[in-house]
C-alpha cells in the first residue's frame, strides 16, 4: 500500500514537469542491450528452470538527436536518474549535446521493463537495475558505433544520479567480461552528476568528471571525497568538482522551489547548473578531441 502511494505521488509530481512537448527531444529508436556472457552450463540450467537465458538481449528504447552535417561526430550516451527519463530532461540534454556538435542518445531503461521508478534500494536489488542499466548503456554504445555519422572511437557516457553511478561503474575495470561487446569498443570518457562514488571501483579505466553539490544529502559529497582519497591519483584521471550551497538535482530547472523526494531535498541552483555545464563542456571537448 505504502509503495503504491509513493508511486502515485512521484507520478503526480513529475506530471507537473511534462506540460510542454518539445520536438527537439529526439527521435524514438529501439536497440538491443548488451547480452550477458554465460557459460553453456548456466544456459542449460536456466532453460531447465523454464527461464530465458540471461544472455538474450532486451529491446530498449532511446531518443536519438544529431547535429547538422555529415559527420562523423563524437557522441554521448545519456543515462537518466532513478525516476526515469523525463521529457524535459532528454530535451535539455539533446539540445545541449547537439549544440556542441555531438550526437546524443538518451537511454530509457525503465519504459520497456515497466518500471515506474527505482529510487528505493529494494527495487534496485530485486530487479538488478544497476546491472541491467550497464547492459543498456553498452547496447547504446554498440548502436551508436554502427551509425555512419558517428565516430565509434569518440563516444562518452553521461549520467545523472543513479545514471551517474552506472557511468562510473562502466568506467571501472572488471576481472571478468560479463557483457558481449564488440572487440575494441568502449566509452572514451564518463561524466557523473551527483553519483554515489563508492559504488565504483577505486581505479577507473577511462577519464571521468564528477559534479556534486556540497549540501547533497542523497549522494553525500563526503562519499566522493573519501573515494578520491582511496584512489590516491591512481588509474585514469578523475576531476571532482564540488559546488558550494548546491543540493541533489541542482541542474533541474523545474526544481526551482525545491522538493523532498524519498526523504531527500532536491533543488535547482542556477549558478551550480551553469558552472557544471561549462565544466562538462570543457571536459568532453578535451577527452573527445584528443
Amino acid at each position: 500500500m505504502r509503495s503504491g502511494i509513493i508511486t502515485r505521488l512521484i507520478l503526480t509530481i513529475l506530471a507537473t514537469f511534462e506540460i510542454q512537448t518539445v520536438a527537439s527531444a529526439g527521435d524514438l529508436v529501439k536497440f538491443d542491450n548488451a547480452p550477458v556472457i554465460m557459460g553453456q552450463i548456466q544456459q542449460q540450467r536456466a532453460r531447465e528452470r523454464g527461464e530465458t537465458p540471461a544472455n538474450t538481449p532486451d529491446a530498449i528504447e532511446g531518443y536519438l538527436s544529431r547535429p547538422e552535417g555529415p559527420g562523423p561526430f563524437p557522441a554521448v550516451v545519456y543515462l537518466h536518474g532513478c525516476v526515469g527519463l523525463l521529457e524535459k530532461t532528454r530535451t535539455r540534454m539533446a539540445e545541449l549535446f547537439t549544440g556542441w556538435s555531438y550526437v546524443s542518445l538518451s537511454v530509457d531503461s525503465f519504459t520497456t521493463r515497466g518500471i515506474e521508478h527505482a529510487c528505493d534500494a529494494q527495487t534496485v536489488v530485486r530487479q538488478g537495475v544497476l546491472l541491467a542499466r550497464q547492459r543498456d548503456a553498452l547496447g547504446a554504445l554498440s548502436y551508436l558505433a554502427k551509425l555512419p555519422y558517428v565516430d565509434p572511437k569518440r563516444i562518452a557516457v553521461v549520467g545523472s544520479s543513479q545514471g551517474g553511478i552506472v557511468a562510473l561503474q562502466l568506467a571501472s575495470p572488471r576481472s571478468v567480461d560479463y557483457f558481449a561487446v564488440p572487440d575494441g569498443l568502449k566509452f572514451r570518457a564518463a561524466v557523473a552528476y551527483y553519483p554515489l562514488c563508492a559504488l565504483a571501483a577505486d581505479q577507473l579505466t577511462i577519464p571521468a568528471a564528477i559534479s556534486i553539490g556540497d549540501l547533497d544529502d542523497w549522494s553525500p559529497t563526503r562519499n566522493c571525497e573519501l573515494w578520491m582519497e582511496r584512489r590516491a591519483g591512481q588509474g585514469a584521471r578523475v576531476k571532482l568538482v564540488i559546488y558550494p550551497g548546491a543540493y541533489h538535482a541542482f541542474d533541474a530547472p523545474d526544481l526551482n522551489e525545491g522538493m523532498r523526494l524519498f526523504g531527500h531535498w532536491l533543488k535547482y541552483d542556477a549558478n551550480a547548473a551553469s558552472r557544471s555545464v561549462q565544466d562538462m563542456h570543457d571536459f568532453l571537448a578535451t577527452e573527445l578531441n584528443e
